[in-house]
């Protein structure tokens, strides 16, 4: 799988463990993210993420800043992308199974390394249900082509 990586000052450290952890399970990763400690702003890296999993670049696209709140809320702008917030593997499989999620956001700070990793496999083991759920996201799509 091809998954775009993003995050900005406050993600560095996760970023380079969770890309890794992808390319030890065999997945191409991109990375899209800052490099330093610099202070930097997350739609600056939320923003490529998720045009490059809505245009079909990538599968599927991590983010990671200091909650995950503003990477999700900046990635959710992109028509087509269903970006989530989780930080337990509960949360990864539900966004997957009902939301076919296809943006996965992390906690830097609130997430530690041993959880993001089980967070990461279990959101990119879990299948999309799809049935009643699918009925839902076609509604979203067709909400997103009239604007």
């Amino acid at each position: 799988m091809n998954i775009a990586v993003g995050n900005d000052h406050r993600g560095v450290a996760a970023k380079q463990r969770l890309m890794d952890l992808l390319s030890g399970m065999g997945h191409t990763v991109a990375d899209l993210g800052a490099t330093g400690a610099a202070s930097s702003d997350y739609p600056d890296y939320a923003l490529p993420v998720a045009e490059a999993v809505a245009g079909g670049a990538a599968d599927r696209g991590v983010l990671i800043c200091a909650t995950g709140h503003g990477m999700c809320i900046a990635a959710n702008k992109v028509t087509g992308v269903r970006a989530v917030n989780c930080r337990d593997v509960v949360d990864a499989e539900m966004s997957r199974l009902h939301n076919d999620a296809n943006v996965l956001c992390l906690s830097a700070d609130l997430v530690g390394e041993d959880g993001m990793g089980r967070v990461v496999k279990t959101w990119l083991d879990t299948p999309f249900e799809g049935g009643r759920h699918a009925r839902r996201l076609d509604k979203i799509a067709g909400y997103e082509q009239k604007r």
